[in-house]
């Protein structure tokens, strides 16, 4: 049972929310923003749609305390009867092992399916329907290291445009933008997802996986589909709600130019130096702590 918040009272309730791609452990991630937004909601159930933590990227052994501080205030809404559904993404694939493990109010999960006021919702990341998953593993972790090197430039010449008076940029979705092939993949994901949801009669297809927030009615020959995508937390900072029989697409702002980025190196944000299995252990002592303090 839901136990009530101390601050809810100063939180939008929301029945369900999605969100996806955070690349916790990669410099790109807004987690201050991320944690800022989860503060100020109130959740009865909260779906992690894959790519939570950028398990490909912790080579580096990058973790700053504002990225635990984004795994913190979700055990802590789990640990006060939020039901929080961690859905595989291929970032965090190494957890798909783990797929049916639950722990209190926490569940791995590989997809989901959800029954909205009448409707069925079909939950899952995304990533098995990008053939370079499948055949080309080591090109898609490649390019994933070069999205993160992409970032950390964009950082630089934000940071200088924001000097001279100028407008931030995105060079990562001018490229995606500017790029036919990417327009044609998204395009294609779009539609493959639609199919598969019309084919087996589901009324809400939602994925992540592309960082491409939308939300729209997919219309074929077969049927018709509300096909919704909660973007990232990288570069568009969105999350899907749902309220009443309605989905809208929460935006959350960027700090000010005065707030210190994650992708501008807040030097005071330290560091964690973890690998895999350490990170994992300190979030099991982190939900036994909480389930602990509820007793």
């Amino acid at each position: 049972m839901k136990q009530p918040d101390a601050d809810s009272g100063s939180r939008r309730k929301i029945e369900l929310v999605v969100i996806s791609d955070v690349h916790l452990g990669t410099y790109g991630c807004h987690a201050k923003e991320l944690v800022r937004y989860l503060k100020s909601i109130a959740p009865d159930r909260l779906v992690l749609n894959g790519d939570i933590i950028d398990m490909w990227q912790f080579s580096k052994n990058y973790f700053p305390k504002s990225h635990m501080k984004v795994l913190k205030e979700i055990i802590r809404m789990a640990s006060k009867g939020t039901p929080v559904h961690y859905i595989t993404g291929n970032h965090d694939e190494m957890l798909r092992r783990f797929a049916g493990f639950q722990l209190g109010n926490l569940r791995i999960e590989n997809k989901l399916i959800l029954e909205l006021d009448g409707k069925k919702a079909w939950i899952f990341h995304g990533d098995v329907f990008d053939v370079t998953m499948h055949h080309a593993r080591w090109l898609t972790k490649l390019g994933s290291v070069g999205y993160d090197m992409l970032i950390l430039l964009n950082a630089s010449v934000n940071f200088i445009l924001e000097k001279v008076g100028s407008e931030k940029i995105s060079l990562s979705k001018r490229i995606k933008n500017g790029v036919k092939q990417a327009v044609k993949f998204i395009n294609r994901f779009e539609t493959l997802c639609a199919e598969i949801a019309i084919r087996n009669r589901y009324d809400y297809v939602v994925c992540g996986h592309i960082h491409q927030p939308e939300i729209r009615t997919i219309s074929l020959e077969e049927g018709k589909v509300l096909y919704l995508n909660s973007g990232d937390w990288v570069e568009n900072l969105t999350a899907l709600e749902y309220n009443e029989g309605e989905w809208s697409l929460h935006i959350e702002q960027m700090k000010s130019k005065s707030g210190n980025l994650d992708a501008e190196h807040d030097l005071s944000d330290e560091t964690l130096a973890m690998n895999n299995k350490e990170l994992l252990n300190l979030l099991l002592e982190e939900i036994n702590g909480e389930k602990s303090l509820r007793k």
